[in-house]
């Protein structure tokens, strides 16, 4: 039963969360307060470790999820609940796409998705924040970070990650 909770859950998830990466944030904390599979500070963990390691974040928190919930095959199958929908869903679009892209309706609907998936980041930023942002050492490690990335824009994301892990250390 737990493999078809988890392979189902994500499968909404990856149905709905449109833009993937962090567009399935907002879902994740909803399947963590209905189900209790993690709180709200286990994700920021989960989010933290998934935007440090190779992979779509998406799939590593789904993978993260299943595992810790059911062991290495519920990994598997929440993982690919996770990607079902978008497998199902491009193979759908190729199709339709190649004969309507540029019909003024489907020019419509992509201006429209395009605005939603900046709608979901913005909240899945406040939802992130809203837990991580706890005490001023945080708040000054965040402007200070807003401020180097708004003035340096040519750093691989790289470099911005190790020096979050440094200034992490200084936070402990």
């Amino acid at each position: 039963m737990i493999y078809l909770q988890l392979f189902w859950e994500f499968f909404k998830t990856g149905l709905f969360a449109v833009g993937g990466g962090m567009a399935t944030v907002p879902f994740l904390f909803r399947m963590g307060q209905s189900t209790g599979w993690f709180d709200a500070n286990t994700l920021t963990d989960m989010i933290a470790v998934s935007e440090s390691t190779p992979g779509p974040i998406g799939v590593n928190m789904a993978t993260y999820v299943g595992n810790q919930t059911a062991g290495p095959l519920g990994g598997l199958i929440a993982t690919l609940g996770l990607v079902c929908p978008c497998i199902i869903i491009i193979l759908i679009i190729f199709k339709v796409l190649m004969k309507y892209m540029k019909h003024p309706v489907v020019e419509a609907v992509f201006r429209v998705l395009r605005a939603v998936v900046i709608g979901l980041l913005a909240y899945a930023f406040w939802q992130v924040a809203s837990v991580s942002l706890t005490g001023y050492k945080e708040l000054i490690i965040f402007a200070v970070f807003i401020g180097l990335i708004l003035y340096f824009k040519k750093f691989h994301p790289i470099v911005w990650i190790a020096l979050g892990a440094v200034a992490g250390l200084f936070i402990l």
